[in-house]
This record gives structure tokens, sequence and C-alpha cells, in this order.
């Protein structure tokens, strides 16, 4: 004998299926926060305004308006003398640097556009510090203020190896909007994410 339910319970039942979470709005949701990894860190307020941007196809433009140009260090030397000038000035009295480089195989992936290594070598009866920079060849395409956010960030590491206060102090003192330069270089990297390249 066939069930018959009241038109109210199958209204009520088709509500409760339509308002349920389908894949797709799962899918949707992680894509939504994929875009947004490189700024989870930061509050609510500036997330909120990000996401406008990324709404409103603005984000690019915010971009481009303050940093209209991209810089000309083409090359690793030219790279070593740029990261050198910082060292020099801010960096005297800290290890050599025997290196700094562009690295093809830094990527986005890694969430890392520049990597600081340090190794001891012995060298007969003296142990020499080696300290090199690396830094994604992705960025020699960017404005000149963020790829000097980055060298600053890995110069840094010759004196703080960790991300603690005075590690993000001498940042500052080497470069003052050091933060808002980060926070501009991972809406780049929301950019880039999103499929978006200004430069």
């Amino acid at each position: 004998m066939p069930i018959k339910a009241s038109s109210a319970k199958v209204i009520a039942a088709r509500d409760t299926l339509a308002s349920l979470v389908t894949s797709k709005d799962v899918k949707a949701k992680q894509q939504q926060q994929a875009h947004l990894k490189y700024i989870a860190g930061y509050s609510t307020n500036t997330i909120e305004q990000v996401k406008r941007h990324i709404a409103n196809d603005s984000l690019e433009r915010l971009l481009l308006s303050r940093y209209p140009r991209v810089h000309e260090i083409r090359t690793d030397k030219a790279l070593y003398d740029y990261a050198m000038e910082f060292k020099q000035q801010y960096l005297k009295q800290s290890d050599p640097l025997s290196k700094v480089i562009f690295d093809e195989k830094i990527s986005l992936s890694h969430q890392a556009l520049g990597l600081h290594t340090y190794a001891n070598r012995v060298q007969g009866s003296k142990v020499k510090a080696k300290n090199e920079i690396r830094i994604s060849s992705r960025l020699k395409y960017v404005p000149e203020p963020l790829l000097r956010m980055v060298v600053i960030h890995e110069l840094a590491h010759l004196r703080e190896k960790d991300h603690n206060k005075a590690f993000y102090q001498l940042c500052t003192y080497m470069t003052a909007d050091y933060h808002q330069l980060e926070l501009d270089l991972r809406l780049l990297l929301t950019c880039i994410e999103l499929g978006k390249t200004p430069y």
C-alpha cells in the first residue's frame, strides 16, 4: 500500500534538501579559501576588504596604482649588488654573504619567495660560515618595493634566525614600510592565484 505524505511534509522535506550543502558549495568554499591563503593571518576587516576587491575585480588596479612599474634587476650579479647595499648599510657586522641569486626552483607552491641557507664549512683548521640567499625568479618582474621586502626579509635572517619580535623589528628598521609591503606582496600572490598578473 503506497504511503501518502501530507503536502506540508513534502514541502518541508524539499526545503530541507534545498538547504543542504552540496559538493559544489564545498568546492566553491575551498576555492575561495585557497585564493585567500596568503592573507589568512590578517584581520577580518582586511580579509573582507580583499574579498570586496576580488568581487569588484579591482585588486590588480589597486596594486598597479600603488606600484605602476617593475624593477630592472634581472641578473644574479645585479641582485647581489642590490642586496649588498642593504647589508652594508644595516648589517655590517653580520656574517658575510657568499651568494645572492634568483632561483627558478622556488615557486609560489613553496609558500616562500626567498630562502636563506647557512652552512659551516671546514677549511683546514678553520670553520667558515657560508650564507646564501635565493630569491624566486618570479620576483624578476615585480615592483622594486616588493623585491626589497623579500631581500630585507632574507637579510634579517643573517642576524635573527626565527620569525620573532626582534626579527620584525630589524625588518622595519631596514625598511619602515615593511609590513605594508608584505601585505601588498601577499595581495600580488592572491592575484596570481586568481590567474591575474598585473606585472
